[in-house]
């Protein structure tokens, strides 16, 4: 259930970063990228969350407004 629950969150994350005006299409490329190769590797969402946003500073607004952080 929580596997179910995280998958939402990602999805959301995703939408979130592909619509941000914010972020150039290289860096929503990179942030995707990421996301993708943590959720195949089964990371724990908050430590994605964590480095995504120290990666991608212009990202703590999305996660705050999805309430992921």
């Amino acid at each position: 259930m929580a596997h179910h629950k995280h998958h939402e969150k990602l999805e959301k994350l995703k939408e979130a970063i592909k619509n941000s005006d914010k972020l150039s299409e290289e860096e929503k490329s990179n942030a995707l990228a990421h996301i993708e190769e943590w959720y195949e590797e089964d990371k724990a969402f908050g430590t994605l969350v964590e480095v995504l946003t120290e990666k991608f500073a212009a990202l703590e607004p999305i996660f705050a407004e999805l309430g992921l952080i």
